[in-house]
C-alpha cells in the first residue's frame, strides 16, 4: 500500500512540475529518468505512458527471458518487458525486488500494448542536466540513442521507445 501511495505522490509531483514549466514558458524536461539493474535510462516523455506499481503478471510459456508475461493494467492487457533483460543485462528477479519495481506503460500512440519493468523512477531530466554526450556503443540495440554523462560522471542511456516498439527483437517474444 505504501508503494502505491509513493507512486501516486511521484506522479502528482511530475504532473505539477510539467504544468509549472508550461505555465512559465520555460523548456520542459525531455526525459523520464529510470533505473533498471543498476543502469540509468532516459525515456522520452512523449513516448511514456502511465506509471503503475508492480502488479501480478501472468507468465507466458515459450517466450524470451526478458518477457515477463501479461498484466491487466487499468483494464488493458499489456505485455510486461523487463527493460534490463531487453537491454542485455540478465537479472534474477525476486518477489521482494519486484515489490519495489514499477511498470511504465508505453504511450498508446506507439501502437503496442506493453509496459516496461523498471527498478526505480528517478524523476525528470532535461538536456541541461548533462555535461557531455556520445553516440551509442558499437553493437548496441537499435533503439539505443545518445549516451549522456552528468556532472558526477554517471552515464545515462537514452532509449527511443518508438524505435523499440518497431524493433524486430522487441516484437519477437517467442523463443
Amino acid at each position: 500500500m505504501a508503494n502505491r501511495e509513493a507512486l501516486r505522490e511521484l506522479q502528482t509531483r511530475l504532473a505539477s512540475r510539467l504544468q509549472a514549466a508550461k505555465a512559465e514558458g520555460s523548456s520542459v524536461s525531455s526525459w523520464l529518468a529510470v533505473e533498471a539493474a543498476g543502469e540509468r535510462y532516459l525515456l522520452p516523455l512523449g513516448h511514456a505512458g502511465e506509471i503503475f506499481p508492480w502488479t501480478g503478471v501472468q507468465a507466458v510459456p515459450y517466450t524470451q527471458s526478458w518477457f515477463m508475461g501479461v498484466a491487466n493494467l487499468r483494464g488493458a492487457l499489456m505485455g510486461v518487458v523487463d527493460l534490463a533483460g531487453l537491454a542485455g543485462t540478465a537479472v534474477a528477479r525476486t518477489e521482494q525486488s519486484l515489490a519495489d519495481a514499477s511498470l511504465l506503460a508505453m504511450n498508446p500512440a506507439l501502437d503496442v500494448n506493453a509496459a516496461l519493468l523498471v527498478d526505480r523512477l528517478l524523476g525528470l531530466r532535461g538536456a541541461d542536466a548533462f555535461v557531455s554526450s556520445e553516440a551509442p556503443a558499437e553493437g548496441a540495440p537499435e533503439f539505443f540513442g545518445t549516451r549522456y554523462a552528468d556532472a558526477q560522471g554517471v552515464f545515462w542511456q537514452e532509449l527511443n521507445l518508438q524505435a523499440m516498439a518497431q524493433s524486430p527483437v522487441f516484437l519477437s517474444i517467442g523463443v
